[in-house]
């Protein structure tokens, strides 16, 4: 039996791509959309690649009412900005609607947390401890029973899916952890601000918001939710001019140190070797028992020289993710690729809405 579903900001990147993957879902039904800017227009009007999408013609775009909603739809999704999202999660609740907000506004546990990384009072601080972070490979049974998911961001995606089960199973220490991430301009959002113009962004790569930005919060408090200890890394966010995609290189430093010389004194080349070799089948191990029957996790495989790349994620829920040994500075080097706008956001959703409904989790979006 199909959910009847909504999508309050829904002419964002993010909430395009959720009408994209919803006006196309078998067991959706998608009722209402809202746009201020575009109220009264039809979906195909406002997007006329959806136009021989079902219902495309018909729906309308419509100003957002929390009361009205509720009485179309069973679950909303809210693509809003952070802070805008809470106004409308708090009555949808209350009046019997689930919830799945892809800001930052229910990700973290911590009020004060929230004020510091987002500079100002959380609008309803009693809904962060039931909200359910929505990492599926993480969460799935929190996620099944939930009423309120917060969907990741992008980039906290392509950094905790790689290193939770490692920091889990104790292979990586929870110190020094350092995340280089470089991604698409779609991820500052559909907004006309200078930074973003074609000009200013084509033949250009920069780091911005260095060194704290906002989603380190979310990053750090799942990392240290998994290794059960406080975790603070080292994290610098790029700008390149593509379109999607998100490619994350993280430096991990082992638990068990394999260079020669380091932890292992006077460690024979043979001694080095073998030990490489151990903790090689540790995090392949570790990996496939974690990932190794997900639907949306690429494992690549280290013999055959395989590395991430954005081409081969784009327009897809799935994550790559790929990892070396360095035996000249001992660290664990992991690399992840993945579209910020499906896997980092509207994919991720509805991956969330098919865990919570009980349906196929891959449904509408294979």
């Amino acid at each position: 039996m199909k959910k009847k579903v909504a999508i309050v900001g829904a002419s964002g990147y993010s909430g395009e791509e959720l009408l994209r993957l919803l006006l196309a879902h078998p067991l959706a039904e998608l009722t209402a959309v809202t746009s201020r800017q575009y109220a009264g227009q039809t979906v195909a009007q406002v997007f006329p690649r959806f136009s021989l999408y079902p219902g495309a013609k018909v729906l309308r775009f419509s100003e957002p009412n929390a009361d009205l909603l509720a009485k179309q739809a069973e679950v909303v999704f809210l693509a809003l900005p952070h802070g805008v999202a809470a106004q409308y999660a708090v009555p949808l609740l209350q009046l019997g609607c689930q919830v799945i907000d892809l800001s930052a506004d229910f990700r973290l546990k911590n009020d004060a947390l929230y004020r510091e990384f987002y500079g100002h009072d959380h609008p309803a601080p009693d809904l962060l401890k039931k909200s359910v972070y929505g990492l599926p490979e993480i969460y799935r049974a929190q996620i099944r029973n939930a009423s309120l998911v917060a969907s990741p961001g992008c980039y906290p995606t392509s950094i905790l899916l790689p290193t939770v089960p490692l920091l889990r199973e104790g292979l990586i220490k929870p110190t020094g952890i350092i995340a280089d991430s470089l991604s698409g301009v779609s991820g500052a959002g559909r907004k006309a601000e200078l930074d973003y113009l074609f000009v200013e962004c084509n033949e250009s790569v920069r780091p911005y918001a260095v060194p704290k930005h906002r989603h380190l919060s979310e990053i750090e408090q799942e990392l240290s939710l998994a290794a059960a200890t406080v975790v603070t890394i080292q994290f610098t966010p790029h700008l390149i001019p593509v379109n999607r995609g998100i490619l994350t290189t993280l430096y991990l430093a082992p638990v068990q140190h394999f260079e020669s010389g380091t932890e292992v004194p006077a460690a024979s080349s043979t001694d080095a070797a073998t030990t490489l070799a151990a903790l090689s089948e540790k995090i392949a191990a570790c990996y496939h028992a974690a990932y190794g029957n997900e639907p949306f996790v690429r494992l690549l495989d280290p013999a055959r020289s395989e590395l991430p790349d954005t081409k081969n994620v784009a327009g897809t829920n799935v994550i790559e993710i790929a990892w070396r040994l360095d035996p000249r500075t001992g660290r664990l080097i992991v690399m992840s690729a993945e579209d910020n706008i499906i896997k980092g956001a509207s994919g991720q959703a509805v991956q969330c809405f098919n865990v919570m409904c009980g349906f196929s989790e891959t449904a509408g979006l294979v």
